[in-house]
C-alpha cells in the first residue's frame, strides 16, 4: 500500500482514490506537527509513522488519525491510532486527548487538503 508524504498540497479526489485502494472508505495518516506535514497511507499507522521518522521528523511530533474523504467537512478526521498510545506524553489511549493537538492535526490537513 503506497505511503505519500505531504509537504505541500493533496487533493481529496487523491485521498478518496487511495481509501479506494485501502480501507474503501477510510484511510490512515500520521501529521508531523511541528512541520506541518503529513503522510497518508499505508496499511498501519505506524507505516507512515517510520517513513517520517525516516525523513527527519521527530516521534514526539507524529500523531495518528484517520481520514473519511467522503463524510462532511468538519468531520472528515478521526483521531484513533494505536501510535497515539503515550504515557509519557499524558496520552494513555488511542484518542488524542489533547485539545491542542487535535486543532495541529485539523489546521494542517486543512492546509494540506485542496477540494
Amino acid at each position: 500500500m503506497e505511503i505519500k508524504i505531504v509537504p505541500d498540497k493533496i487533493t481529496i479526489d487523491e485521498i478518496r482514490q487511495m481509501a479506494t485502494e485501502s480501507y474503501g472508505e477510510m484511510v490512515k495518516a500520521v501529521a508531523d506537527i511541528e512541520q506541518g506535514i503529513m503522510a497518508v497511507g499505508g496499511e498501519w499507522h505506524a507505516d507512515a509513522e517510520t517513513l517520517l521518522l525516516e525523513q527527519g521528523s521527530k516521534q514526539f511530533d507524529l500523531w495518528g488519525f484517520n481520514i473519511y474523504p467522503d463524510r462532511l467537512a468538519g468531520q472528515q478526521i478521526e483521531f484513533v491510532s494505536l501510535i497515539n498510545i503515550r504515557p509519557r506524553q499524558n496520552n494513555k489511549k488511542m484518542d488524542i486527548e489533547n485539545s491542542e493537538i487535535r486543532e495541529k492535526i485539523s489546521q494542517i490537513f486543512n492546509k494540506l487538503v485542496v477540494y
